[in-house]
């Protein structure tokens, strides 16, 4: 099972097998960068469905992260009112 390695600019994704040295240079010298993900697939069609799963689940877990870390200080802030409110009565 080869190693397939993805180039891209801008949206355009082009999946290269990490063997074709040749077709790599040929891409970075056209402007692509090259992507730190590597998968092991059959081929290249496989190899780009399983790029755009990984990036796919990157977004997904980028957004969830920002969900909790702007919810968080919302219930800290949302807790100290309450407590505050509670103290207060006393």
């Amino acid at each position: 099972m080869p190693d397939y390695c993805f180039y891209t600019q801008g949206k355009q994704t082009v999946v290269v097998a990490r063997s074709d040295v040749n077709r790599a240079t040929h891409l970075l010298v056209q402007g692509y960068t090259k992507e730190a993900e590597e998968v092991y697939a059959v081929h290249e069609k496989q190899a780009a469905a399983r790029f755009t799963d990984i990036r796919k689940n990157d977004a997904i877990d980028r957004h969830n992260f920002l969900a909790g870390a702007g919810t968080m200080p919302w219930i800290g802030v949302l807790t100290a009112l309450a407590a505050f409110l509670f103290w207060r009565k006393k």
